[in-house]
Order: C-alpha cells, then sequence, then structure tokens
C-alpha cells in the first residue's frame, strides 16, 4: 500500500456509514428512494423493515411502505445471504442473478440435503414451477402439493428447497405488511410473473460491489462479501480499482470507496436512533466496529441468530431494546449520562407513537 494511502479513523469511518444509511438525520426521501439507496433492506423479522425506514426517513407512515409492496415497486423474497430482504422489484432480478449461487449452495446444508436425496434438481424446479404458474400459494400448501410429486420427504423442506432453486417473491397479504405481530404463514409467488419481468440471465457483481459502496463505504473486499454472502469478490473489485478511492482503517486494512463520495465529520452530531434486529447498519460490514465495540458485539452474540433489536448513542451501538404489546424496553450496556437518558427516552417515546397509531401506547422502561 502506498505511503500515500489516507488513514480514516474509527470515527470518520463511523460519521460516514450514518451519512449513507441515512441515520445522521431523517432525510425526506420516498420509501421506494431509500431502499433503492440501501440496495436491500434486511426483513427477516416481521416489521423490521418498517421500523427501519422509520429511523430513516421524514414523516414515514407504515402505509407508505405497504403501499409498495401491494404494487409490485418493491418486493420481498430471499437475496442477499441467503436470508430475505426488501428491494425494489427493478433491482431483484439482478440481484437474485448475482447470488444465485449463494442462494443454491444451502441445499447441501443438513437441513436441507436428508429431504433432497436422490431427488434430481432440475426436475424439482420445474415441477414447482408448474405448480405455482399463474397463483400465489401458501409455502405450507406448496409443500403438500410438492410431497405428492415427491413422497416420503418433508413437506416443508421441500418447498424450502424449491425457494433456493427458483426465485420467489413473498407476495401480499403478508403479516409483515402492515401488520404488527408474528408471521403465520409465508405466500410465495414466481418472481418474472408477479414483476412481470424476467430474471437477469448474467450475474452483476460490479454492479453488486459500486452499489454496495454507495450505501457502506468505505469498505474492504471482506466487509462487501459479508454484506453479500459472496465469497472471491477481491478480483471484482480489483477490477473496478482504477475508478475507485482507496483508504486503509487504523489497522492497516484497505478500504475501498466511489470517488466522489463524501466522508463524514468525526466531531459531527449523531441522534439516538433505534434499529430494527438485523438493521443493514449493524450488518454491512466484517468488523463492525465502525459502529459496534468488540465488547457489545460478544454481549448480543449468543442471542444475534434470533435478532437482537439495537439502539444507537453518539452513532454507536450502546443497548438494546424490545417490544411486546404493553412495554417499549431498554437495556443499555453501559450507565447512560443524564442527558442520553433523555435522549434514549425521548426518541422511545417518538418510537412507541409509531408502532401505536391507536393510541395504545406501550409503557416505556430502562432497565
Amino acid at each position: 500500500m502506498s505511503a500515500g494511502v489516507r488513514a480514516l479513523t474509527r470515527r470518520v469511518l463511523n460519521r460516514t456509514l450514518l451519512e449513507r444509511q441515512l441515520l445522521t438525520r431523517r432525510v425526506s426521501r420516498t420509501p421506494r428512494e431509500a431502499i433503492e439507496h440501501l440496495v436491500a433492506m434486511q426483513a427477516q423479522v416481521p416489521n423490521g423493515p418498517y421500523v427501519g425506514l422509520w429511523a430513516r426517513l421524514e414523516n414515514f407512515r407504515r402505509d407508505d411502505l405497504t403501499s409498495l409492496l401491494e404494487g409490485r415497486d418493491v418486493v420481498h423474497a430471499t437475496m442477499l445471504r441467503g436470508t430475505q430482504h426488501l428491494a425494489r422489484g427493478e433491482d431483484f432480478g439482478w440481484l437474485r442473478a448475482t447470488v444465485a449461487t449463494l442462494v443454491r449452495s444451502a441445499l447441501a446444508q443438513p437441513y436441507y440435503a436428508a429431504q433432497i436425496e436422490g431427488i434430481d434438481p432440475d426436475e424439482l424446479g420445474r415441477a414447482g414451477r408448474g405448480m405455482l404458474t399463474g397463483r400465489t400459494l401458501q409455502r405450507r400448501e406448496l409443500g403438500d402439493l410438492l410431497v405428492h410429486r415427491f413422497p416420503g420427504r418433508s413437506p416443508g423442506r421441500l418447498a424450502e428447497a424449491f425457494e433456493l432453486l427458483e426465485a420467489l417473491v413473498h407476495p401480499p397479504p403478508h403479516p409483515i405488511w402492515g401488520g404488527w405481530g408474528h408471521r403465520r404463514g409465508t405466500p410465495v409467488a414466481l418472481a418474472d410473473e408477479w414483476l412481470s419481468r424476467p430474471i437477469a440471465d448474467a450475474s452483476q457483481p460490479e454492479t453488486m460491489v459500486l452499489r454496495y459502496l454507495a450505501a457502506f463505504g468505505p469498505a474492504s473486499v471482506m466487509d462487501v462479501q459479508a454484506w453479500s454472502g459472496m465469497t472471491r469478490l477481491r478480483e471484482i473489485v480489483e477490477g473496478q480499482r482504477p475508478r475507485l478511492r482507496v483508504f486503509r482503517d487504523e489497522q492497516g486494512a484497505e478500504l475501498f470507496d466511489l470517488p466522489d463520495a463524501p466522508l463524514g465529520e468525526p466531531d459531527a452530531p449523531a441522534p439516538v436512533r433505534f434499529l430494527p434486529a438485523f438493521d443493514n447498519a449493524v450488518l454491512g460490514h466484517r468488523d463492525r466496529t465502525r459502529v459496534i465495540s468488540e465488547e457489545n458485539r460478544r454481549r448480543i452474540a449468543p442471542r444475534a441468530s434470533a435478532g437482537v433489536p439495537l439502539f444507537l448513542v453518539d452513532g454507536f451501538v450502546e443497548g438494546s431494546w424490545s417490544l411486546t404489546r404493553d412495554q417499549l424496553r431498554m437495556a443499555p450496556f453501559r450507565p447512560l449520562t443524564d442527558a442520553e437518558t433523555a435522549a434514549v427516552r425521548d426518541e422511545a417515546t417518538h418510537l412507541a407513537r409509531f408502532v401505536a397509531p391507536d393510541g395504545t401506547e406501550p409503557a416505556i422502561i430502562m432497565t
């Protein structure tokens, strides 16, 4: 690495991430524009995208996202890291094609392998497409049909395996859309039919890398791979090097960024923000110390697989929160100052009003 390459401090990376993730202040973008900028929003947990957009956008209402989903401008489907995300309908085709090999590789896991052993994947794909063509089914309904074609298997595993093979979307009605509770079932439809456009024929990793940097940069190759779930992206990034700026972090790791993307000011103020479980801002890098300390990451690690909603104080994760019908409970990871406590409670009050627009707000409790 050249001695002239600029080193970026952790606070510069933090403030830059907040700006790129629309968390420095609520912005006037539409939900569609925000989802496009973020490339894809994690949607593994019911209602997570609603809280994630509320944290980023001015005057966001739950119906704003629901109408996009009903209008097919935004889709919910399996994408990055083989998990469920929201993306613009126009982006889904190339994004799903880019991560298709990654998604399909999950079939080798014991969770699926025992149930599809001896089944030709192409045959499973053809059978599933025939059953879904022209209609939407609950995933369990699709599984029941598939098990008649492939007896002696688990209906649920067959349906999930088919979704790894073929690009599907989860259309409304779905409890995540506008409902506020737990998922009771997942409807599935063929993505090309739902969107009235074919899925892209070819992977577009160059596009994915550049879009990622716009929302998450500066970042290392390992960061891009951690966010996307893909491997062997070094060659893709190297191919873009002449068009990118190169920095390094405090440990000397090489970071890449778009040439005209601004960096954050280390002393810029950062508001308290409540983030849903698996939010992009926290999961977008392999080295997450720009937003959460190693100590706090280890603190939540035993619960992370189930999803941990978190809140930011001065731009960094300093606590978790949970919501029930009656309570919005916050658990700071360290003693907060009086000013920090007041700011956290104030933002929690706004969140309580958002999740309970009918006026039955949950009690706010700091543990």
